[in-house]
This record gives C-alpha cells, structure tokens and sequence, in this order.
C-alpha cells in the first residue's frame, strides 16, 4: 500500500512516514518545505508543493491508497495575531486538499487534529464525548477539518480517522528524527536551549493554577506512540470504519515535574524565570485514551523519561545542523 505523508518533512509528519516504511509500506512525502526541513525527508520521495497546488496534488495522489495530512500551522499564539495565515492554510489549504483527494479516488485518510479543538474542558482526564469548544483560531481551524470530514464521510464515502493529539514530544530512537521548530515554543527542547545557553531561561508561564505545585499539567506522549497509532488508523480505515480518537497516554505531568525529569536525565540545571499566564491556558488537560486502545488495539508505550532521553539524545546529535536546512 502506497501512503501519501502530506507534512511529513515536519516533526510528527516525519517520524509517521519512518515508522510506515518500517512496517512495510510505500512512502511519498509531499511537502512546501515552509516548516519541515529536507534533512527529515532524506531516504523517501519527496514532492515539493504545497497542499492549496490543485495540479501537484493530483499527480502524485493517483499513484496512493491513502493520505496522512499533518501539513498545518499550530502555533496558538501566532493563531491569535494572525488569524489569516491559519484559515487560509489550514481551512482553505486543507479544504484543497481534501477536495483532490476525493477526485482522485483515494477513500482513505488520516488527519491530524489537536486536543485544542475541546478548547478549556470541564472535567479532566478529557474523552471524545466532551464538547468541541475551541477558544483561539488554531484549535477553531482544526475543528473546522474535523467538520468537513465528517460531512464528507457521509455524503462521499471518504472514511477518515482524526487523532487529536495532547503534546507530542521525545524523538525517534534511532536519531534520526527529533522536534526542530523556528521558533522553538515547546516545554522539552525549550529548556534544552535554555541548558544550553541559547536563551537566558525556561520560561514557566503561571505559579498560581489550582494544581499541586501550581504549575500546568499537559500529557506528553512520545512522538513514535503518535506515529504507530498512524499505522493501526490505516487498518481500522481499511474495514470501512471512521473514528475521531485522542492520543495521549492518560497521565498528565507538571511543568515542574517536566523540568525535574529534564534534569535527572541530563544531569544539568534548567534556569527558569516565572512569568504570568498566558491567556487560555487551561490548568490540566490530559486524554481519555481508552477509545483508541479499544478500537485500534493501541497504547502509548514509552516513559516520560524515555520522551526526554530520546529529545536529549536528538538535541544532542542533530538540532544546530537541521536548524541551517
């Protein structure tokens, strides 16, 4: 089976694509390379086009059987300052790509969506039952994909499974792939930059939340978990079946415990500083995973230690050549 990975010169995108030709599969990476870094795609095909290029689209999508779309902004806070570069990249941009897709054929379809789409939930750890309230333009732009797809998987046959992630981290075990972003936002490689003198400190937004050390609680879930649950969504598609399904392991750790683990694995002091909270910060979100464990027969497996050695190890070997590319 041949799987179109759009996005998959990204960070979750790339390591589905490793894990896919692990097991087996044919593997095209259709990337615009805006975000994702060529470094990430080397050993596959790669298409460079974006996903709103109608005729680059429909070249490559007749030679696939299914399509893996994780090519999206998702950065909250820039969502919220430019609300125009998310809608039209991920609705319009995503819309395309969707509408290509039901032209070519293809009736198999994975989309990357986000816990951001239940915006500030009212009771934790969170199932797919609870409301889909976004509260900024990322997560209303991920749910607004989630719509589509619904509306065409009963019109048009189009079976899809939408993960919605919690906070993907760590990097393949072998080294190969590992988080790069520019600007680096997230907690784990942000306090690697901080360890390594690349910013003055850690920031840690808000000491004040209702939460044992006042600290947020996030889910981390190792981005390999991520990428095989990508694999097994192929199977469930290929019964005929749809599904929107959290991905996270069910436990949820401080931002404190986050850096206190930082530090036992790499032997080194993150500095931090205490800012204020950022706004729509909810103080825990954390997943219901069960749906996804019963359905696709599928667990996060590895450790919060095994997330932070592997990003340490990737950091190590990796970011300061990726972050030229």
């Amino acid at each position: 089976m041949a799987i179109l990975v759009v996005g998959g010169a990204g960070y979750i995108g790339s390591h589905a694509a490793r894990v896919l030709k692990r097991r087996g599969y044919e593997v095209i990476i259709y990337d615009n390379l805006s975000t994702g870094h060529m470094a990430l795609a080397e050993g596959f095909e790669l298409v460079v086009a974006d996903i709103s290029d109608s005729a680059s689209l429909a070249k490559v999508l007749g030679r696939v059987d299914a399509v893996m779309h994780f090519a999206a902004h998702a950065y909250v806070g820039e969502s919220v300052v430019n609300p125009r570069k998310y809608f039209q990249n991920n609705v319009l941009g995503g819309l395309t790509l969707l509408h290509a897709v039901l032209d070519s054929g293809v009736r198999k379809f994975i989309f990357s969506s986000t816990c951001a789409v239940y915006g500030i939930p009212a009771r934790v750890p969170i199932t797919e039952d609870t409301p889909r309230s976004p509260v900024n333009p990322y997560g209303i732009t991920k749910l607004a994909l989630e719509h589509a797809l619904e509306a065409y998987n009963h019109a048009y046959g189009l079976r899809f499974v939408s993960f919605r992630y919690f906070n993907a981290a760590g990097a393949d075990e072998d080294g190969r792939a590992g988080e790069n972003h520019i600007p680096e936002t997230h907690l784990i490689p942000s306090a690697f930059e901080a360890i390594r003198g690349e910013r003055p400190s850690l920031e840690i937004y808000g000491d004040d939340y209702p939460t044992p050390d006042g600290t947020c609680i996030r889910d981390y879930i190792h981005v390999n978990d991520l990428a095989e649950a990508h694999v097994l969504g192929l199977e469930y598609l290929s019964q005929g079946n749809s599904a929107k399904l959290n991905l996270g392991t069910g436990r949820g750790y401080s931002v404190r415990e986050i850096i206190s683990t930082i530090e036992s694995v790499t032997g080194q002091r993150v500095p931090t500083r205490i800012s204020p909270r950022r706004e729509g910060d909810p103080a825990e979100l954390v997943a219901d995973p069960r749906r996804a464990e019963t359905l696709l027969r599928w667990r996060a497996k590895r450790s919060l230690e095994e997330i932070v050695a592997t990003a340490w190890n990737w950091a190590q070997q990796n970011s300061a050549a990726l972050k030229r590319t």
